[in-house]
């Protein structure tokens, strides 16, 4: 089974929003992962909801939200409006988990749950069955270009192996630092989608890069 690649938008030309999101759309890309920072969680802002609005207007693809941002929980039924189909919380920020997680699937969308680099992923064993998609920060949440953490390997291992004792369909992503180099040793290790900002939008030919990567 081929990976799924989401390129994150993050790393799109902002000036030419329409024209990176028409690349998408016909490139072989799954989904548009689009990161919510608030600057307060994380330090940096990106963008919030006027303009997931207009990538919304341009995808034809689903839109694969991860919100990096206190009290998520306050925003879910806002993100489902605008046609959000996955919306990924932080362990780290969600006090009630259980009660965000459904809040998440009430309003339509799959939940996701994202991991800092220092969270373990044992964590998530109690309350895996509940969870749609697991996003692994591969480097420290907040800007893109930074060097992919080695010891991600060891925790797509390991969350697979809890995903499969408890005989879910839970899929696994990679977020930070994924290029050609990393992804095929990321998919073997266990990971099934694979997020990539600055490696697809700062290539040459940012179609052909996605293609190399949905080949691994």
């Amino acid at each position: 089974m081929r990976p799924l690649i989401a390129p994150s938008l993050l790393a799109a030309d902002f000036g030419n929003l329409e024209r990176d999101c028409i690349m998408v759309n016909e490139s072989q890309a799954d989904w548009f992962h689009i990161d919510v920072m608030d600057g307060v969680f994380v330090p940096n802002i990106s963008f919030g909801m006027p303009v997931l609005k207009a990538i919304a207007s341009h995808a034809k693809k689903p839109l694969d939200v991860h919100l990096m941002i206190v009290e998520p929980e306050r925003y879910i039924e806002t993100f489902a409006a605008l046609g959000s189909e996955i919306l990924t919380v932080h362990y780290e920020a969600s006090t009630h988990l259980h009660r965000t997680l459904q809040s998440i699937k009430s309003n339509g969308m799959k939940a996701g749950v994202a991991l800092n680099p220092h969270t373990p992923v044992s964590l998530l064993e109690s309350i895996i069955n509940q969870i749609d998609l697991v996003c692994l920060m591969s480097v420290n949440p907040g800007f893109g270009g930074q060097r992919f953490i080695e010891n991600t390997y060891n925790k797509v291992k390991e969350l697979k192996t809890i995903i499969n004792k408890a005989e879910t369909t839970t899929l696994i992503e990679i977020d930070g630092g994924v290029t050609n180099k990393n992804s095929k040793a990321l998919i073997d290790s266990g990971a099934d989608v694979l997020v990539a900002g600055s490696y697809v939008f700062s290539s040459k030919n940012p179609v052909e890069t996605i293609a190399t990567l949905k080949k691994i």
